[in-house]
C-alpha cells in the first residue's frame, strides 16, 4: 500500500476500529485504491480453515490428512461454518456451501461426525 501512495497509517485505525470485536482472528479484506490515494476496504469473513481449526482446537491441519484423522466437526458445526461464509463463496445454497466445508475439512485430515443432510 505504500507503493500506492496510501497513508498507512490512516488505514490501520480505520481496519482497528472496524475489527476491534474480532482481536485475535484472520480477518480478510479487499482494499481498493484510487487514484486521489484514497481507498476503501470491504471485510470479509475468516477463511474456513480458520474457522475449522478453532472449532477444533486444534493449531494446524494433518500432514497426512487421507491416512491422519486428527479432529472432528459435526454436521451442525459445518452448516454454522458455512452460513458465515456464504457471503464470500461462490455458491447458491446452504447445501452446496456445507460441501464446499466439508471439503476443506477433508483435506485437513478432519473428519465431519454424524449422518450426512444430503
Amino acid at each position: 500500500m505504500g507503493a500506492k501512495g496510501v497513508n498507512i497509517m490512516e488505514f490501520c485505525k480505520q481496519f482497528n476500529a472496524r475489527t476491534q470485536d474480532k482481536a485475535g482472528k484472520v480477518i480478510p479484506a479487499i482494499i481498493t485504491v484510487y487514484s486521489d490515494k484514497s481507498f476503501v476496504f470491504v471485510l470479509k469473513s475468516p477463511p474456513v480453515p480458520v474457522q475449522l481449526l478453532e472449532a477444533t482446537k486444534l493449531k494446524k491441519g494433518s500432514s497426512e490428512p487421507n491416512r491422519n484423522k486428527i479432529g472432528s466437526v459435526t454436521w451442525a458445526q459445518v452448516k454454522v461454518i458455512a452460513e458465515d461464509k456464504m457471503n464470500d463463496l461462490n455458491c447458491f445454497t446452504i447445501e452446496s456451501a456445507m460441501k464446499m466445508v466439508h471439503g476443506t475439512a477433508r483435506a485437513m485430515g478432519i473428519k465431519v461426525s454424524g449422518t450426512s443432510p444430503f
